[in-house]
């Protein structure tokens, strides 16, 4: 598949926005129950990903004729440990998007002084990490936009300085 990658800006946003819904929609029920998923997509609007970018937070996304088919953030944590997400269409999943766009991320991340790289990931994307040389330091429950709990996989990443240009 043919896709353009680049760092987005708010303009982006609403675009982003519905890639991660979607993402959430298509791929979360293989994993969540309903109510979970609902709660999941709740209140992700494109202010969400504005204020983020306000922030500092760097996302980067896959595009192809205007439409947005994933992104990837780069965002500190402490030190040199930074924090990324990746969330793919459902209908665009394992065809290379997430992975390419993970690795933008983390040479991001390498520009930007990590070591390593920290994710919580949602039971439906732990094989993609692990694929992507992550491991499991735990399980647990991280909070999603509505406030509630949801069960995600707490994963790392050493990031080689040397093979990244």
């Amino acid at each position: 598949m043919t896709f353009e990658m680049r760092q987005a800006g708010p303009s982006d946003a609403e675009h982003i926005a519905v890639a991660h819904v979607h993402s959430i929609r298509t791929l979360g029920p293989l994993f969540y129950p309903p109510g979970v998923v609902d709660d999941w997509a709740d209140g992700l609007t494109a202010d969400v990903y504005r204020r983020a970018m306000a922030g500092g937070e760097i996302f980067f996304i896959a595009v192809t004729e205007q439409t947005v088919l994933g992104f990837a953030s780069d965002y500190r944590r402490e030190g040199a440990e930074h924090g990324t997400s990746v969330y793919v269409r459902g209908d665009m999943a394992r065809r290379g998007i997430g992975t390419a766009l993970l690795k933008r991320a983390e040479a991001e991340a390498i520009a930007r002084g990590a070591t390593s790289v920290h994710v919580e990931a949602s039971l439906a994307g732990v094989e993609f990490y692990k694929a992507n040389g992550f491991v499991e330091v735990s399980r647990g429950e991280t909070q999603v936009m509505s406030g509630r709990p949801i069960a995600c996989v707490f994963m790392r990443k050493a990031l080689d300085r040397t093979s990244q240009s």
